[in-house]
């Protein structure tokens, strides 16, 4: 295990960061947008539109490892999972956790503003949970994230949307990824936010091929 409560050095922490893991994400040019992949001890969320590829992208890296897969149709049941998760996790080794969507729970149990506070504590906690994980089992968390209208958005701006969960989720990410539609069916990802990434952006994949080799490789395993 990771993780520790007390004060360590800057030369534990150096050590710590040498346990990193880049996991692929199946595309050369993605992998080089983030160093090398998908990196554990850490949180990278993937925020765009619909059918950017974020989801695409989180099916890619389960084939790339293992498929051992829950849903979840509360925050509750969510929050639930990840408990029994973290149980699993200290009896034998996982790298890699996925989280699509990590938002789409409490838009169903949570509606209205007067519900907004509640639900932002409780998302809070379920954030604080998978940051837990990460740093304790050394564990890769990739979480989607939808974009919704912005009404302050003003016409000025050429795409006036915002990401759901507010400073709350935007805070608790290491690593922010921003996809959107490319020409055809490509589809770009944009490093947003990360503390040893540049800002930059790459075409991470094509959309219809992504389609067939996800539908190739469900039909293998699952005959």
């Amino acid at each position: 295990m990771f993780l520790n409560f007390g004060y360590i050095t800057g030369s534990d922490t150096l050590t710590r960061r040498e346990s990193v893991i880049r996991i692929t994400t199946g595309s050369q040019a993605l992998d080089e947008l983030l160093g090398g992949g998908i990196e554990t001890l850490a949180v990278t969320e993937a925020f765009g539109e619909f059918r950017s590829g974020k989801t695409q992208l989180a099916h890619t890296l389960c084939v790339t490892t293992q498929i051992s897969y829950a849903r979840a149709f509360t925050y509750e049941h969510q929050y639930n999972l990840l408990l029994g998760l973290a149980a699993k996790m200290a009896e034998e080794t996982f790298r890699l956790l996925i989280v699509d969507s990590v938002i789409a729970v409490f838009h169903v149990d949570f509606t209205g503003r007067g519900e907004l506070a509640d639900r932002q504590q409780k998302l809070a906690q379920m954030l604080s949970r998978l940051i837990k994980i990460a740093e304790e089992f050394n564990v890769a968390v990739y979480m989607t994230n939808q974009v919704m209208a912005d009404p302050g958005g003003g016409v000025l701006l050429s795409d006036p949307k915002k990401t759901a969960g507010g400073h709350v989720l935007a805070h608790a990410a290491t690593i922010r990824l921003m996809f959107r539609k490319g020409k055809g069916e490509q589809r770009v990802c944009k490093v947003f936010d990360a503390p040893n990434l540049p800002e930059a952006e790459a075409i991470s994949f094509s959309f219809a091929l992504l389609i067939y080799f996800m539908t190739f490789i469900v039909t293998c395993i699952i005959p």
